[in-house]
């Protein structure tokens, strides 16, 4: 009864799937993620070394944690960039930060939960501390990890952010979804930088998601000319996926708010500090930092 009620105030708050897992120890992800992080497929990202129980265990970042609800919420386009020669940025970030926005939803999520079941003892999470969002997601029957190792909904593929309530409340778990890629190897074949060593593990030190927004220092060389015109993260795997001709436009103002698609290839490679302030000043694009940004346009023009 209580699972129902949050999955219907999910969707009124405009979350497009609801999912729910028991909080426990995530047996199959620990040696897995062990392995990743110990062959250094995390690159510069010493955080994700931090942690490492808590990432793993819930109840070690809520105590007496029952329940981990996962939340998708959409942020496929309802537009493209306008210039087809201006440096690219990732879908997720042509509007207002998605921290922001999602993180009230779930605020009024636990609020309302406490209003309508009684005194909840809980977190919200977005993207914001060390939970293993896409696993926990899978563990909920919201979709399964892609070969990309993104997390895929079989009816409307894989522009979402997730998001995550873990509270003290036990709740009647959702059953995993099966794993629907196939023999397909689109994303795999399409990473020009090869970031996707074999189906389901990500070199996130390849990545050019990770190249444009985690990495401090200078871009490896080995990577110019390979990045294909990406200033900020990069969407080439989810692209090519099948199963993104089933994603369908967002509705959420906030996210369509930013300049940033109306952007020319001349104002991007002329950008001054005042405009990226401008223009960036609500955006996660703002995580770089003008002279972060600039390094990657830089990066990107021809010798």
């Amino acid at each position: 009864m209580h699972a129902a009620l949050i999955k219907s105030t999910a969707r009124e708050l405009g979350f497009s799937f609801c999912g729910i897992a028991r909080a426990e120890f995530l047996e199959e992800e620990a040696p897995r993620l062990e392995q990743w992080l110990k062959d250094g497929k995390h690159g510069t990202m010493g955080w994700m070394e931090n942690n490492f129980d808590k990432r793993l265990d819930p109840r070690l970042l809520v105590p007496d944690a029952r329940s981990v609800v996962s939340l998708l919420y959409n942020y496929f386009p309802t537009k493209q960039q306008d210039d087809p020669f201006a440096p690219k940025i990732s879908k997720y970030a042509f509007g207002e930060d998605y921290h922001e926005v999602i993180r009230d939803k779930l605020k009024e999520l636990l609020y309302r939960i406490n209003e309508t079941v009684g005194e909840v003892n809980g977190r919200v999470f977005v993207d914001s501390a060390p939970v293993m969002d896409k696993a926990w997601a899978a563990k909920a029957g919201l979709g399964w990890q892609g070969k990309h190792t993104n997390l895929i909904n079989k009816g409307s593929g894989s522009f979402f952010f997730i998001a995550e309530l873990i509270i003290d409340l036990e709740l009647e778990p959702d059953s995993p979804v099966t794993d629907h890629c196939g023999t397909c190897t689109a994303c795999i074949d399409a990473c020009p930088t090869e970031a996707i060593v074999q189906p389901y593990l990500l070199d996130a030190s390849k990545c050019i998601s990770y190249l444009t927004i985690e990495l401090r220092e200078a871009i490896p060389e080995e990577f110019k000319g390979r990045m294909e015109n990406w200033a900020f993260g990069c969407d080439i795997c989810q692209d090519v996926c099948p199963w993104n001709r089933f994603s369908a436009p967002h509705q959420v103002p906030r996210f369509d708010a930013g300049r940033a698609p109306e952007l020319t290839a001349t104002e991007w490679r002329e950008m001054t500090r005042e405009t990226f302030d401008a223009v960036f000043a609500k955006s996660a694009v703002k995580r770089t930092k003008y002279e972060g940004l600039m390094r990657n346009v830089g990066f990107l023009s021809p010798e």
